[in-house]
């Protein structure tokens, strides 16, 4: 007999303190990388759908910035309220945390958790650094306490231990319902949205702590042409100094940042692309609500 199991579909939005691997998590579920990732916390700027479908199962992924204390400006107040409303409309949270490690900044993302009052799991990663596996013991247990969770799942988001037990554990958290999206579709992002944040984290990769979160990029052109993409990308910074760090000493910092990009481009579009890119200063764009908007820093 055919198994007559009624499917399941709902949104899941991922949420966590900066740098706890959420992205990294997502990307390793959907098996491709959507989201970019960095070492350094704050990378994610935006929320990010994610769409994973199984035969028993479409979750609709939703990752989401950091929750974070770092900083008053206009930008952090908006990642702050990105990743919070990313929680209000949601069927299900991933509470994503650091095995053996808790933070003020995990404790501001489990207060937004507890205020939504919305059913979670959490996702205990980087598990792969703990040789001894029995010390998770009294953290997981630490954490049963903090909240109600559904189930408390140790993973490597990195190596992919434990992504088939949470994803089955989502999965069955969903409530029934049809597939929202086609089978073959992993994202509701455009490929000049992605143009954008691929050639943003190469500014995270490449250059210092401070530099990426003064630099912005736009999109002005993107044109299929002949077969190949053609893609003018405008990279903004708050003063005149900055730029001359990105551009490096006879344009061969920029050249390589640019080239680096554009061979990401070309992994996740699947042709080739012309990529041209400049630097031009807007003066504390981070800091101006305005400025924020007209460069697509959107609430909702």
């Amino acid at each position: 007999m055919a198994d007559q199991t009624p499917p399941r579909c709902g949104y899941v939005t991922i949420i966590g303190r900066p740098n706890v691997g959420k992205s990294t998590l997502l990307n390793r579920i959907l098996g491709q990388k959507l989201a970019i990732t960095s070492h350094k916390a704050q990378t994610t700027r935006h929320a990010i759908l994610g769409i994973r479908t199984r035969p028993d199962g479409q979750i609709l992924f939703v990752d989401t910035p950091g929750i974070h204390r770092r900083g008053e400006g206009a930008l952090n107040r908006y990642l702050n309220r990105a990743a919070r409303s990313a929680i209000g409309d949601t069927d299900l949270v991933l509470l994503v945390v650091e095995a053996l490690r808790w933070t003020d900044e995990d404790a501001l993302a489990l207060e937004a958790l507890t205020t939504a009052g919305l059913p979670a799991i959490a996702v205990i990663n980087k598990v792969d650094g703990i040789p001894d596996k029995s010390v998770l013991l009294p953290h997981l247990e630490g954490l049963a306490a903090r909240y109600p969770f559904l189930e408390l799942i140790p993973v490597s988001a990195a190596r992919g231990d434990g992504i088939e037990a949470l994803e089955r554990a989502v999965v069955a958290a969903l409530p029934e319902g049809e597939f929202q999206y086609p089978e073959d579709q992993i994202t509701d992002r455009s490929e000049r949205f992605f143009a954008a944040e691929l050639l943003r984290e190469q500014l995270v990769q490449r250059y210092g702590e401070e530099l990426p979160y003064r630099t912005t990029v736009e999109i002005e052109r993107f044109e299929a042409v002949d077969g190949r993409y053609r893609i003018n990308a405008l990279i903004w910074v708050e003063r005149p100094g900055q730029k001359a760090i990105l551009i490096g000493k006879g344009g061969e910092a920029m050249k390589a940042t640019a080239t680096q990009a554009r061979l990401e481009m070309q992994k996740l579009f699947g042709c080739s692309v012309h990529l041209e890119v400049w630097v031009k200063v807007k003066k504390s764009w981070s800091s101006d609500e305005g400025a924020l908007a007209r460069l697509g820093y959107h609430d909702g």
